[in-house]
């Protein structure tokens, strides 16, 4: 048998959501923002089948993501092979699932964990309070700016689509993102993002403006009623403290009531990696890649 493909729409977002609503482990690869934005640029599609939502990937080469649904319901000794011929590759695979698979198809699969596609995950609370040791450095970047700026925070609205816009355009200068293929992607990706925000009605965000002019901003999206989800946090670091201040009034004003923030993998960049590691993470969501075999 084979699963037919169509391409990820805002107009089955609803139905996605229900799957994704049944899904044991939320891993942020999967919440409709992400696969939305990020639909172009890895060639996505979806394919809906027993019970699942099936991902498919094209770019740069072909390969499938965990199916988004009930897992622990479904019968994948039957069910992977009946799609699914040798030398397969899956990637993205949350550990819960892997388990399954192990338990299940163990004889079928061979696993390779995959740190650069960790979710790291922190508790809201550390990053709204900032106290102690480990937090010294942020609390002092954070202090600096609220004394040293005027400024206004606000919850990211359509108003704000065109100065996030403009300023996203600014960094993209400031960061030369022509001379890279990762920023120029994530810039498009951006940029698919803001112009549907008014269709994506889990997305949510804050800005921080100092004289009328947008200094901060950050794209954010709620996995469950426990935990949210980073997707994009960008500054102009011509102001000391820019990127402490957005990430703790962000999540002070709108993510209280979470008790676990995701700010997604690093893939595998050292510098990225470097700078979530100070944020001092609780945990991670382990992903593998999985070769059906």
């Amino acid at each position: 048998m084979r699963l037919n493909f169509d391409p990820i729409t805002l107009d089955k977002q609803r139905d996605y959501l229900e799957y994704f609503v049944a899904c044991p482990q939320k891993a942020s690869d999967y919440s409709f923002v992400n696969l939305w934005g990020w639909a172009e640029e890895y060639g996505l599609s979806w394919a809906w089948s027993d019970g699942l939502v099936w991902i498919k990937q094209t770019i740069p080469e072909k390969m499938y993501w965990a199916p988004v649904g009930p897992w622990v319901m479904i019968a994948w000794e039957s069910c992977l092979p009946k799609y699914f011929v040798e030398k397969t590759v899956f990637v993205r695979i949350p550990e819960m699932l892997m388990q399954l698979w192990e338990r299940d198809v163990g004889n079928r699969i061979i696993k390779e964990e995959t740190r650069e596609h960790w979710d790291y995950l922190y508790r809201v609370s550390d990053l709204i309070e900032l106290r102690g040791r480990r937090f010294h450095k942020k609390k002092n970047l954070f202090n600096q700016f609220e004394r040293k700026y005027k400024y206004e925070y606000v919850p990211f609205s359509t108003e704000m689509i065109g100065r996030a816009t403009a300023m996203q355009e600014d960094w993209c200068t400031w960061r030369d993102c022509e001379s890279s293929e990762a920023l120029s992607a994530e810039n498009r990706v951006i940029a698919r993002i803001l112009q549907s925000w008014e269709m994506l009605p889990t997305a949510n965000g804050g800005a921080i403006l100092i004289d009328r002019e947008m200094v901060a901003y950050t794209i954010a999206e709620s996995l469950s009623d426990e935990t949210l989800i980073i997707h994009l946090e960008k500054g102009n670091q011509a102001y000391k403290g820019v990127y402490q201040a957005i990430n703790q009034m962000f999540l002070d004003h709108s993510g209280s009531e979470h008790k676990i923030v995701n700010r997604e993998q690093d893939l595998g960049d050292e510098g990225l990696r470097k700078a979530k590691l100070s944020y001092n993470p609780v945990d991670f969501l382990k992903k593998h890649r999985i070769f059906w075999q």
